[in-house]
């Protein structure tokens, strides 16, 4: 299954619900932009991705590149946290890294609270 999302703006948070399988590293960039653009038209900077209903299965070199290329594509002022599947955490972090090394300010977590909470203070 594909992913899906929807899309929500509250409390200065772009919220995004994602559910499905990233089945190939296109369509992982494909959703990585589209979130990007409802960010950038929307006039938020922060944005939540609740990730806990999709399913990772990217091996790594496509986890590399999707990273990679979605920080590319990311202004710089926009600020991602990522909530995921305990089992997914350590590609989630590999994929936290690559894009942290290339500017993105990104956190991948299983706890949505932590997660907020980074976003609004990045210190916590």
């Amino acid at each position: 299954m594909a992913i899906t999302f929807h899309s929500e703006i509250a409390d200065g948070l772009l919220l995004i619900t994602a559910s499905g399988r990233d089945e190939d590293v296109q369509q992982v960039i494909d959703y990585g932009s589209a979130v990007i653009d409802l960010a950038v038209e929307s006039g938020v900077t922060l944005i939540l991705c609740d990730e806990r209903n999709l399913e990772y299965a990217l091996d790594t070199f496509d986890t590399f590149k999707s990273a990679q290329q979605i920080a590319e594509i990311a202004p710089k002022v926009i600020r991602v946290a990522i909530v995921c599947g305990a089992k997914f955490l350590e590609d989630g972090k590999f994929w936290e890294t690559v894009a942290v090394n290339r500017a993105l300010q990104v956190r991948v977590d299983t706890d949505i609270e932590q997660a907020k909470a980074w976003l609004v203070k990045p210190d916590s």
